[in-house]
């Protein structure tokens, strides 16, 4: 049986200052899944910081968080999605109990 892919989706809007720390926390809590920021025309430097944190950055010109959510998920190919916003707000530990021991 082969593992499920598992994608990462943080969609964000002017997330300079907290995108960093969100990738690295999700980085730590799924090591090997890939980590996409969906940027939404960021006025500030979310899609470089995000690149930086070795993200995969996308954008999505319709303006509004469900226009985003929609594209991510025509997007991206995975067996499981885990999204959480861009701004630390969730935390990336808080796995479902099919992921606890």
């Amino acid at each position: 049986m082969t593992e499920p892919r598992i994608a990462v989706l943080l969609p964000c809007y002017n997330e300079e200052a907290a995108i960093a720390q969100t990738v690295a926390s999700f980085r730590e809590a799924f090591p090997g899944a890939p980590i996409y920021v969906y940027d939404n025309n960021s006025r500030d430097r979310t899609i470089e910081v995000a690149r930086a944190a070795g993200a995969i950055v996308r954008s999505e010109r319709i303006q509004g968080k469900g226009n985003v959510v929609r594209r991510m998920f025509a997007d991206v190919d995975a067996d499981i999605y885990v999204m959480a916003d861009g701004d630390a707000t969730y935390r990336s530990r808080a796995r479902s109990r099919r992921d606890r021991p």
